[in-house]
């Protein structure tokens, strides 16, 4: 996962030290759950729900697989799952004027309030009728 979140041309860590392989292990062990796509045995992307407070606190694509489909139903995946936790309402934020903000508006989400250099989104329960939720859990 780390190796896909350092390669993104947009939304870029300033500072890579500040996600850490901890934060991964908790998000899958404690804090959340994970998902995978996987080409030939090859995760190309991932994303983590958190259920602590109801958030997509990753959703990645490596930038050569972009434009699969992958992005979407990882999303879908993990917001079905915090939705199913009783969530109302799932939250998450991303670089303002990047291709993932015009994705997550594509998906239906809808933008809030929030510092000129990141864009706030939230999606309602009803958004999301009919999400598929058969994908596994990311083993550890």
């Amino acid at each position: 996962m780390s190796r896909i979140r350092l390669s993104v041309h947009e939304n870029r860590l300033r500072d890579p030290a500040r996600v850490t392989q901890q934060m991964y292990e908790d998000f899958l062990e404690r804090d959340g759950r994970g998902w995978v796509a996987q080409i030939d045995g090859v995760t190309v992307a991932f994303s983590y729900a958190n259920r602590l407070d109801g958030s997509i606190w990753a959703l990645f694509v490596d930038p050569e697989h972009e434009g699969m489909g992958l992005a979407k139903h990882l999303l879908e995946l993990a917001t079905a799952w915090l939705f199913e936790l009783g969530f109302a309402q799932v939250t998450l934020s991303t670089g303002a004027g990047t291709r993932a903000e015009a994705f997550y508006v594509r998906q239906g989400w809808t933008r809030q309030a929030s510092p000129a250099d990141e864009v706030a989104f939230t999606l309602d329960r009803g958004g999301v009728d009919g999400f598929p939720v058969n994908a596994t859990q990311h083993p550890r």
